[in-house]
This record gives C-alpha cells, sequence and structure tokens, in this order.
C-alpha cells in the first residue's frame, strides 16, 4: 500500500472519531497494513491531525443549534457529537453533552425519562438471520418505508423509501438486489405474514432449494411484527433520529388544511420530500454506527 493511501485512510478513521488502537486494528485487518501505536502517533503528528487542536465551542454551538432546527432534533449527545465531528467539528463528547443541556433542556429530560428494559437477543453469526418489517408511520401522506437488518451484527442490509411497502413485488425486488449485491442469502429471515413477504419467502425457499440443495421449507420463519425484535428496535432508533420530525411537519401541513390526504396531495409530497427522507433515514443508518458484515 502507497503511503499516500495509507495517509488518506488514517484521515479518514480520524475524521470519524476512531481511537488509535481502533485504527491500528482497521490498517491491519481490512488492508493487511501492521503498524504500531507510536508509528500511528508519529503519521498523525506528521499529517497534523491532532484532537487537542479543537474548534472554536461559538462555531460548534452554532452547528448544534442548527441541527436542533431538523431532524437532529432527536438526537442524543453520542450521535450529536459523531455529526459534529462528520461536520469537520473537533470538540470533546463531554462539550456536546453540556450544549445540549444548554440549547435544549427539554429534549434532555425527555430522552433522559425513556428507560427500556432490554430483551435478549441471540443469533449464530453474520447473515444467519435477517429480519425485515415495513414502517408506516409516514405512509398516510404518501411515503411507506421498508427495511431489513441484520440480526447479529444490526447492519442495515436495505432501507428505503418508497411509494408502497404492500407489494411483494416491490420488497422482493429490495431482496434480490441485496442478494445480487453481497453474493448470497441469510440462512434465515424472519417477517410478518403480510402480503409483503411473500415474493421474499419464495425466493428464499428457491435460493436455498438450488445453491444449497435443500428441501427444506423453514428458512423463512413468520411471526407477529411486534415480536420481531432486531427490526422493532430499528424503528424506535428511526423515530427518534428522523421520523419523529418529518411526522410532526406533515402533520402541520394537516393542521393548517394544506393536507388532506387526496392523492394529487400524496404526489406532491412524494416529489418534494421523498428523495430529501430517503437520506435522512441513510444518515440515521450511518449514525447508528453498526458493525459491517
Amino acid at each position: 500500500m502507497a503511503s499516500m493511501e495509507r495517509d488518506e485512510i488514517i484521515r479518514l478513521c480520524h475524521r470519524f472519531g476512531f481511537k488509535q488502537r481502533e485504527i491500528v486494528a482497521v490498517l491491519s485487518s481490512q488492508f493487511g497494513l501492521v503498524i504500531s501505536v507510536r508509528q500511528l502517533r508519529r503519521i498523525l503528528r506528521q499529517l497534523n491531525l491532532q484532537r487537542r487542536n479543537r474548534s472554536d465551542i461559538l462555531e460548534v454551538a452554532s452547528f448544534i443549534a442548527w441541527c436542533l432546527n431538523s431532524s437532529a432534533q432527536q438526537h442524543g449527545y453520542r450521535i450529536m457529537h459523531l455529526r459534529c465531528t462528520l461536520a469537520g467539528l473537533s470538540v470533546a463528547m463531554h462539550d456536546v453533552r453540556i450544549l445540549l443541556k444548554i440549547l435544549d433542556p427539554e429534549g434532555v429530560e425527555l430522552r433522559r425519562r425513556r428507560r427500556l428494559v432490554r430483551r435478549r437477543y441471540y443469533s449464530k453469526g453474520p447473515n444467519f438471520m435477517w429480519h425485515i418489517d415495513s414502517y408506516d408511520k409516514l405512509k398516510p401522506y404518501g411515503i411507506a418505508v421498508n427495511g431489513c437488518i441484520d440480526g447479529f451484527s444490526r447492519y442495515l442490509v436495505w432501507l428505503e423509501a418508497n411509494y408502497t411497502s404492500s407489494d411483494p413485488k416491490v420488497v422482493g425486488g429490495y431482496f434480490i438486489d441485496t442478494v445480487e449485491a453481497l453474493g448470497g442469502c441469510p440462512e434465515l429471515i424472519r417477517g410478518d405474514r403480510g402480503t409483503e413477504n411473500v415474493v421474499v419467502e419464495k425466493l428464499q425457499t428457491f435460493l436455498h432449494e438450488t445453491l444449497n440443495n435443500e428441501n427444506e421449507t423453514g428458512h423463512f420463519r413468520y411471526g407477529r411484527s411486534t415480536a420481531n425484535q432486531r427490526i422493532e428496535n430499528w424503528w424506535c432508533f428511526l423515530r427518534r433520529q428522523c421520523a419523529e420530525f418529518w411526522m410532526s411537519f406533515f402533520q402541520e401541513f394537516r393542521r393548517e388544511g394544506l393536507f388532506n390526504g387526496e392523492l394529487l396531495e400524496k404526489e406532491l409530497i412524494r416529489f418534494v420530500f421523498m428523495e430529501i427522507i430517503q437520506v435522512c433515514t441513510q444518515s440515521s443508518h450511518l449514525c447508528s454506527s453498526p458493525t459491517l458484515l
């Protein structure tokens, strides 16, 4: 690996807030480049990548205030710190937490009160089980979201905003595109008994029968949507980070008489906001920092 390419990787990892030992691990496991922590520190000095060079606190406060006027108003201090880092700002997480308390005390208090008792989840490994489901909170406004998450790593396999999430051909298209991109399918898929999952079930069974010469039909498991733990947990995360903002935004249209649920009104919302919401949901995915497959 050329030194220039190595430096770019180190710059990217440093920008995303990786610790020094984590950067060394990434270089070793992903790129086959073995260096010591001492050598990494020397490279960081040469590239002038020092975390002590903090950004001006007023600039950070202005950025957080700007975020609080968008869908990021649902973010806690950890994800807000990540957004600051992605924006090129160098700031301590402790400072972000204090700024959020000052700028958004009501939001901090609301997030503090939500204490969840988590159920235990077990999976044998990556790509052993995928969980698929649809998110219908924005459906009254013409935008349906469908997603699939890996149960072990919590890696979001796909997340698509579209005009429907009930058409089995559309959801089946998401599945087959993902299988083609990844070069394989999971051992199991978990979904509810909605009609949108019919094609996915047939494709999953066909792939196992054709590629693995298996005659078993248990590679797709049905169950209640509310018990589909991994993807339901992701929908809660999506609502906190993004969807709640858009729900309130569109409800304001309804209160002001600008939206009555007509087909033309839904088409206008799709035309204006569909791609924005798709980017917003993908940004929430990046902020969740999953373990890659």
